[in-house]
């Protein structure tokens, strides 16, 4: 009996142990057979993760920020204690205990299940699994999946403390909001740091990983709040939260950026613009664009926000100015259905769910409203967040045609804007429109090439295409000074004569006769006058004189084109090019004939904070030594190639100087430092243009159509871009000054005639003299004149200095009169420069 009871137990023992055996081996060949061909754990110790580049002004505020993954990388030691214990309790309250995977949870899940008939399936990874999940496997719920899970997580427990763990796993999970990781979630839902969070946020914060959209703050704010008490309690159970600190948080309301209760982080930032957006641009195809949005960067940007305002008002002023002088409504396109326009909340939020721009600010900010009601006198309409309907009064669309009626419709969405009186007080609610017509504007430091400011065209909201940048077009007149800074680097003089006078070129597309814009012929004139005058014959037969090819190689070396076209008629600017070419070619005027890169970005760094670029190479040779008198600073040592001659430079830049002192922009242009610039005009006035400088600052403008089209009669570089220049410079001459252009060493000054180019003595007076540059070492000639092989006609009606040389007058759009020169015509001028 006792033997068959042994023999028994015996038999049920060796049942036992061979179950456990091939249970044993069975879990080891699973083991075995998904261990295979696992992603490496080991490249989890040098992970980096994406995070935001931010750009900073030079003051070191953040002006914006990139990213694809909105994440802010924070080490484990510097996330608080608070967090980690929210997330712990929340996620894997034994994660401080257990080698990777937790037992007793997936069992506890196991019978969970097999309760509910797989109704009540719920997962039981730990922190660790989740890391693995996260970066090495896919999120599918699949018993794969698990088992490679709880492999590579012993596997990592191995290699990485836990607190390494940790650190990953808060930086990398997604909590909603495109936010990731829990510094970024701090700034999303509460717009605090990690260290400001009290106990309540940090548990709002760790319900997340649940199922972020299914606790949105607003939609589900019950569910959420039920959550973020159930974590409450785990804390306090694990013994994180006292009695009374626990009773106190969940007591908390749930308070939330989303709710409205904290200003957002985005509102501390400047609405992003055309700079930011042009840096992005441009550092997407520096060090790609995947580094750019995921590597952490921090850019130190050229930025002067100061001038920037100053640049965008000055260019939206002209844009707006012109616009209403056309007389026409266009809009924003945009209307409301008349179900939304019952009630003011309603139609509140139906405003604020609308794509219109809102980063104008021109005398005030605009804001967007909707047309509620059309009366003789008055039409009252509803602005977004503004409490109550408002009226905008008859007198306001004066320089419409018309009444309300005919303009406006119930339901129409248009911009607004307060109208002030000149003591500050309030008038009434003024319409605006942004303009069909575009432009783009853009300023540097002609030393350093550091852009200051860049406006893009009128709102960036409205149009993200960057004018300054992007835009092709023809720069007209304005492109001349290349044709004039090739003739004084191959002999020529500021006082040479070139015959004014009419030509004709057989061309494929016919007889082409090129002409002044005043429509009149001046005889034999010096160059200074020829440019100031903003002469077209006279520049096409320099050019023929001078070769199109020596022409090309300047404008080619300044940087305004890559392969410039050798054809007579880009002498007058009808090659496209951009604006931040040009301004940053006649910057190199400006400093003497040095090679100057603009650029929109001083440095930057890496996530680690190593310098990878840095625009500024120049050499301060005595910068570390202390021993530099307080009167002197250090000498800083420039290896820039050299241009174009120093005396051609100057030669030039005088020339120009004389463009707006008596020339095209005489009218336009008035500071208080010399100033030196070029009008540009194209045919039919399609691209107006404005490019100038003082000793220390270069700027130009241009306004024209996207879809070239005529600006009208009276539109010209000096009447539109002038203006805008005027504006602008008249700031930054308060804030950086200037002063007389440098005189560089090797020439000296012979008194000439600028009518007539010829010598005059040293103690010649008058507004007809002109002191000129002249090199040392070559007697200029004078009388000497030069055709460009063009014949010139015996009996022609030559203009001369006394006489004015507008053609006609006329009456502007606005009621105003003006004098104007004729335009030509595509047959009579192909589509370059005019005036």
């Amino acid at each position: 009996m006792f033997r068959s009871i042994l023999s028994l137990f015996g038999t049920v023992f060796s049942l036992i142990t061979l179950v456990v055996v091939v249970l044993g081996l069975s879990i080891g060949a699973v083991l075995h057979i998904y261990g295979q061909d696992l992603p490496s754990h080991e490249s989890l110790a040098n992970y980096t993760p994406p995070t935001i580049s931010r750009i900073y002004s030079g003051e070191g505020r953040i002006i914006d920020e990139f990213a694809r993954e909105r994440r802010l990388f924070t080490p484990a030691d510097d996330i608080p204690d608070l967090v980690k214990q929210a997330f712990i309790s929340a996620e894997d309250k034994n994660f401080y205990i257990h080698g990777g995977y937790d037992a007793v949870g997936i069992a506890s899940a196991v019978v969970d299940a097999v309760k509910s008939r797989g109704r009540n399936v719920r997962g039981a990874s730990t922190i660790t699994q989740q890391v693995m999940k996260n970066f090495l496997l896919s999120g599918d719920r699949q018993m794969e999946r698990k088992i490679k899970e709880i492999i590579l997580a012993t596997r990592i427990e191995e290699t990485l403390s836990k607190n390494q763990i940790l650190e990953l796993y808060l930086n990398e999970i997604f909590l909603g909001q495109n936010s990731y990781g829990v510094a970024a979630a701090a700034q999303t839902y509460f717009n605090k740091t990690l260290r400001e969070l009290a106990p309540h946020e940090a548990a709002t914060i760790a319900s997340m990983p649940k199922a972020p959209s299914d606790y949105h703050p607003v939609r589900e704010k019950e569910r959420l709040i039920e959550r973020r008490n159930f974590v409450l309690k785990e804390m306090w159970e694990n013994g994180y939260l006292t009695q009374a600190e626990y009773d106190q948080e969940r007591a908390q309301p749930l308070r939330s950026v989303q709710n409205g209760d904290f200003a957002p982080f985005s509102a501390e930032l400047p609405p992003r613009d055309y700079f930011t957006d042009e840096i992005r641009r441009q550092l997407s195809d520096n060090f790609g664009e995947g580094e750019f949005f995921t590597g952490g960067l921090s850019v130190r940007a050229t930025i002067d926000p100061e001038m920037q305002v100053f640049a965008a008002r000055a260019l939206r002023r002209q844009l707006e100015l012109y616009d209403r002088g056309q007389g026409r409504w266009h809009g924003t396109g945009q209307s409301l259905p008349a179900e939304v326009l019952g009630t003011e909340a309603d139609w509140q939020e139906a405003l604020g769910q609308l794509t219109v721009p809102r980063d104008i600010d021109l005398d005030g900010q605009w804001y967007p409203a909707v047309v509620l009601e059309i009366g003789g006198q008055a039409m009252r309409v509803g602005i977004e967040g503004v409490e109550g309907i408002q009226e905008v009064p008859r007198s306001d669309i004066k320089w419409l045609p018309g009444d309300f009626d005919a303009a406006f419709d119930v339901g129409d969405v248009v911009h607004v804007r307060r109208d002030m009186a000149e003591d500050g007080a309030f008038r009434n609610w003024s319409l605006r429109q942004v303009p069909e017509v575009q432009g783009g504007f853009m300023a540097m430091d002609v030393t350093t090439g550091r852009v200051i400011s860049m406006q893009g065209g009128f709102s960036y909201q409205a149009s993200v295409f960057n004018r300054a940048t992007q835009a092709l077009r023809q720069p007209g007149s304005s492109f001349k000074p290349f044709v004039y800074a090739a003739a004084l680097d191959s002999g020529y003089s500021p006082a040479t004569i070139v015959i004014d006078a009419p030509i004709e070129i057989n061309t494929p597309q016919g007889l082409w006769r090129p002409r002044n814009s005043s429509n009149k012929f001046y005889g034999p004139t010096p160059l200074r006058t020829g440019i100031e005058q903003s002469r077209n014959l006279m520049t096409i037969r320099l050019a023929q004189e001078v070769g199109m090819d020596v022409i090309a190689n300047y404008a080619e070396r300044f940087g305004v084109y890559d392969n410039m076209g050798q054809f007579l008629a880009n002498s007058l600017g009808s090659e496209e090019t951009t604006l931040y070419n040009m301004v940053a070619a006649y910057a190199m005027f400006a400093n003497g004939g040095e090679r100057v890169r603009p650029t929109l970005v001083d440095r930057v760094q890496d996530r680690y904070g190593k310098t990878i670029y840095r625009h500024d190479r120049r050499d301060c040779v005595d910068c570390a030594d202390p021993n530099i008198p307080e009167n002197r600073g250090p000498r800083i040592v420039s290896d820039r190639e050299r241009v174009m001659n120093a005396v051609t430079a100057y030669q030039l830049t005088s020339m120009l100087k004389g463009v707006v002192d008596r020339g095209t922009a005489s009218g336009a242009i008035n500071l208080p430092v010399p100033v030196a610039g070029k009008t540009g005009t194209t045919n039919d006035a399609r691209d107006v243009w404005f490019v100038g400088f003082t000793s220390n600052i270069a700027a130009g403008c241009y306004i024209g159509h996207d879809q070239p089209r005529g600006l009208g009669r009276s539109a010209y570089g000096s009447s539109l871009c002038g203006p805008v220049f005027q504006e602008f410079m008249t700031e930054a001459v308060k804030k950086y000054g200037g002063g007389p252009f440098e005189v560089p060493p090797g020439g000296h000054f012979i008194k000439i005639d600028r009518f007539s180019g010829a010598r005059l003595s040293d103690d010649a007076e008058g507004d007809f003299v002109v002191a000129e540059y002249f090199r040392d070492g070559e007697e200029p000639v004078f009388g000497l004149m030069f055709d460009g092989g063009f014949a010139m006609g015996n009996d022609l009606e030559l203009f001369s200095s006394g006489e004015r040389e507008a053609v006609q007058e006329v009456t502007t759009s606005t009621g105003e009169k003006a004098q104007v020169g004729g335009k030509a015509s595509f047959g009579s001028m192909s589509s370059g420069g005019l005036y």
